[in-house]
Parts: structure tokens; sequence; C-alpha cells
């Protein structure tokens, strides 16, 4: 077998991996990274939901509890997401959880993060979008938070809105290019600068290099692209530096796999996983009412039926995330929109509350709902369990897996739930407007897209598995930049947040990477500039 060799080899291509991939690439290091899912460009992209599209690129992994929806391709969550880019507010930085302490570093407030989340809006770039992007259905949910006495603004999104045509088919990937995912910045960038991405490499295990020099060997398999449980061949990577960044689902099981061979990890690896805290509802608005009570019409005639017109996400109210509140009873309220295929977790009014002629009835209606979602404070529970074989989990079909994830909210965990759903419906179900009905727990357990926190970013040793420059304890020149050093929830959508904190991580790589004997140039501007 050949001897493969690089200097910094990162694991993963979303936010965590791609940013450092770039800078260090830019910066004169030799760059390789290995991502698990296929590459798909712009014409690659389908507006379906058939077998054999979507679920190439997105997989659905069910845990005990928990089902986690995650990208699966060549940048990763950015390919998929619904570029919601939010700041985390101040507080968030200061939370105790139950823990009863301070969880995120000293060293990292919001006043800190900010020059970090400048660079990121920058490079993406982020829009500011006003009332002219917002969709049908944001429209309704501000109509319905100003008659309710709340506030709601247009949410900033990374979207060239002059590109967007508004199809609503972001979670396929975005065939036009209006979405600024990772495709369109950071990585071309890194490869324009020699970094080697290599999709449809899993890696499976970080253990010590033999070769003199090399700190770090990195295995890995190469999947078929037309079966992932197939792999079609395997291989060592040799590395001074490594980056995992394979997601807050995949990271921490890299790392526990090997634990032995590393002479042990943090005990904080694969504990305090987060889903964001997230909630999602489904609004099931009459449309006489939207007309009569909030005063509302389309050019056809109708009130509202306007459901799938628009992008997932265009408008939030922030009036429950006021820094003087007690934990766990702070929140965003957001407008979202999911394919049609999730519409059966909506729960009906009826007795079996998601099957049968209620359930029918109620779905009948969906272009008159409002899907919601709501971001807030839970207690980090989630744990991680026995390590798969191989792979970040046990693979069941395309795009469907099975984790070795538990999360079973705690009763702080279900009080901020409760916050949240009594906030939507003194806002939804005023004077009829609507009936407002969560997502069933019975049929998908709690489901997020923004899995948070499972090797965590930390001062104290015993509840965190990373430094605050994102270095595994224990472990010179190996970090973790993804989702999975996140310390808490963070009531926003994560992407910028994660992003920011890789912006904020390089520099100690750099400072590894430079320690390793490699010649880097300093001062790399962002992206394109």
């Amino acid at each position: 077998m050949t001897v493969q060799t690089t200097d910094v080899l990162v694991i993963g291509s979303g936010f965590g991996g791609a940013i450092p991939a770039y800078y260090l690439a830019a910066g004169g290091a030799r760059v390789t990274v290995l991502e698990r899912g296929p590459r798909a460009a712009a014409a690659d992209f389908t507006h379906s939901m058939r077998l054999g599209t979507y679920n190439k690129i997105v997989d659905v992994i069910q845990g005990d509890g928990v089902a986690v929806v995650a990208g699966n391709c060549v940048g990763g969550g950015s390919v998929v997401y619904f570029a919601a880019s939010l700041r985390a507010p101040s507080f968030v930085f200061e939370r105790h959880g139950s823990l009863g302490r301070r969880l995120w570093p000293a060293a990292l407030t919001r006043a800190a993060l900010d020059p970090w989340y400048d660079r990121v809006e920058e490079a993406l770039p982020v829009t500011r979008t006003d009332w002219p992007d917002v969709s049908y259905a944001g429209g309704v949910l501000a109509a319905a938070c100003r008659r309710a006495g709340h506030t709601c603004n247009p949410v900033p999104v990374a979207v060239d809105t002059n590109a967007c045509t508004n199809c609503n088919w972001m979670l396929s990937g975005c065939r036009f290019d209006a979405k600024r995912s990772l495709l369109l910045n950071y990585l071309p960038a890194a490869e324009a600068h020699g970094a080697d991405i290599r999709p449809l490499h899993e890696a499976q295990t970080v253990t010590p290099s033999p070769l003199s020099g090399y700190r770090y060997a990195v295995g890995y398999t190469v999947l078929d692209p037309d079966d992932y449980s197939c792999t079609a061949q395997a291989g060592v990577i040799h590395a001074k530096v490594v980056v995992v960044a394979a997601g807050a689902v995949g990271t921490p099981v890299i790392l526990q796999r090997s634990a032995l061979l590393l002479g042990g990890i943090p005990a904080a690896v694969g504990r305090y996983f987060s889903g964001n805290g997230d909630r999602v509802s489904v609004a099931d608005i009459v449309e006489d009412k939207a007309r009569t009570l909030l005063g509302l019409s389309r050019p056809d005639g109708s009130a509202y039926q306007g459901l799938p017109v628009g992008r997932p996400i265009t408008a939030a109210t922030y009036d429950h995330l006021d820094p003087t509140a007690p934990e766990y009873s702070r929140f965003t309220l957001q407008q979202i929109y999911f394919p049609p295929l999730t519409n059966l977790l909506a729960q009906a009014a009826g007795s079996p509350a998601w099957f049968g002629v209620e359930k029918r009835n109620m779905r009948a209606r969906w272009r008159s709902w409002l899907t919601l979602l709501a971001m807030t404070e839970d207690d980090n529970e989630g744990t991680f369990g026995v390590v798969p074989l191989t792979g970040s989990f046990t693979r069941l079909a395309p795009g469907l897996g099975q984790g070795t994830m538990t999360y079973h909210p705690t009763s702080r965990t279900r009080g901020a739930w409760d916050r949240a759903d009594t906030a939507l419906r003194d806002i939804l179900e005023k004077d009829g407007l609507s009936r407002v009905r969560p997502w069933s727990e019975g049929v998908a357990d709690t489901v997020t897209a923004h899995p948070l926190g499972s090797a965590r970013i930390g001062d104290d040793p015993a509840t965190s598995a990373l430094t605050d420059g994102h270095e595994l304890r224990g472990h010179s020149g190996l970090f973790v930049t993804d989702g999975a050093a996140v310390p808490t929830s963070l009531t926003v959508n994560p992407s910028l947040t994660i992003a920011a904190l890789a912006e904020r991580s390089v520099a100690t790589i750099v400072t590894r990477t430079a320690d390793a004997g490699v010649a880097l140039r300093r001062g790399v501007p962002l992206p394109g500039r």
C-alpha cells in the first residue's frame, strides 16, 4: 500500500471543516479533506422527493428518543440547510444549564465572537432581508404576531435574493446557486490553493502515526457511490494535524472508536448532546379567519393557502429572548417549511392523532398550514452509546440510519418546550385563527436538524472535551471544529455560530501546524478577496 501523507487532514467538509481547510491551504499547507458523502453541484440537484435524489445527500439518523436530519455531501449541511443566518444572543454565552456554572469558556462571549461573525457574514455573504423578501407563510406569522401584540422580523439569510426563484426546494440543494453554500466560497477557494477534497471517503479512526514527523494516522474507507453501505477500498493517511468536523453525530463516534489507540479520550466526548432545543409545530390556519382577523389575501383570491410558496425560513419573532428572564424560558419562534413528505408528523385533533379520518382531513388542508420552529434552551441531556463497527451510524437504507445517541428530555427541557408551545398558541390560536399542534413525538421522537454539543469546548476538563481553542484535551494537534464543539443550545439557527467558532479556531490550528514544521503564510484574506 502506498504511504499517504498530508500536513493537515480535515474530516468533513461542512462549516467546521471547510473553513480551516481553506485557511490552511491558502497558508501553504498540504490539506486533504475526507467527506463521507458525494460531490454534487447545481445541475445535480433535483426538485423531487423521489428516492435516489434527495436521500443521496441527506441522512435521517434515528436514535433513542431523537431523530437527526444531516447533510451527506461535499459542503455538508450548508448544501441542504435553509440558510437562516443569525448570531446567538449574548445571554447564551452566559448559560449555566443544569451544572450550575458557566458552560462556555471564559474567553468566549458574544462580544468576543462578533469579529468572527463579521468575517463569516462577509465571506458567505449574508443578506439582510426586508418584507418584500418574506414568504406568504412568513407574512401570516408576522400578521398574527402584530395582532397579538408581538413584533416579527425578516430573517437574514445566506441567499442571493435576486437570484432566488422562491422554489422552496432548499432541502434538495440549490439548482440556481442562489443559496450561498460552502460550494460557492470556502471550498472552491481551498481547492484553488491545492486542497485535495475526496468525496465518498468515510473516516473511521484517528490513531498515533508511526511515521517520523507525523502525529496521527487516519483510517478511512471509500464508499460505493451507488450503495453507501458497501466499501470499495480502504486506506490510511498520515497527518501532522487533524481537524475532525464530521458533525455532532459523526465526530464523537470517530473519537470513541479511536479511544483505546489514542490512549484515552476525555469523558465528555459523546456526552452533553443537544438538539438545539428544537420544537416543531403546525398551525392549521382557518382561511376565513386569515382574511377577517389578519386582513390577508393573495392575488388568486385565497386568503392564504401559501405554505409551499417562497423560501423555507423568512420571518421570526425574537420577543422571547429576554436576557433577564430565567434559563429555559427563552426561545425564538420561526416560520419554517418542510417538504410534504413530513406531513405525517403533524398531529390531528382526533384519536389517534397521527392516523385516521381526522389526520386525512388535516393533511388535505396542508396548504393552509403554518409550520413553526421553536429553538429553546435544552439541558444537553443526550449521550452516545456503543460504537458501530464502521461509520457514524448503522445504515439501514439510502438516507436512513440507526444512530447510537440517546435523548430523553429532562423536566427543564420539557418546560422550555411547554413555554414555547404556550407562546405559539397565544399568538396563533387567538380568536380561533388556527389550531396549533406539535409534531408527534410518538412517531418521530424529538426531531432536529441542529445537533450540537457532543464534544464541546469549555474550561472545565470534567464537563468539556475541548479547550477553548477546540483542541481535544490531552491530544495536541487534534481538533474538533463542527457543531459538536458548541457547548449549549443557542435559541437561534446554529450555522453562523458554528462557522464563526471555526473561523476563531483557525489561529490555534495554524500555530500547531507551524509547530509541526510546516511553513505557513500569515494574514490569509477571506475567500474570494
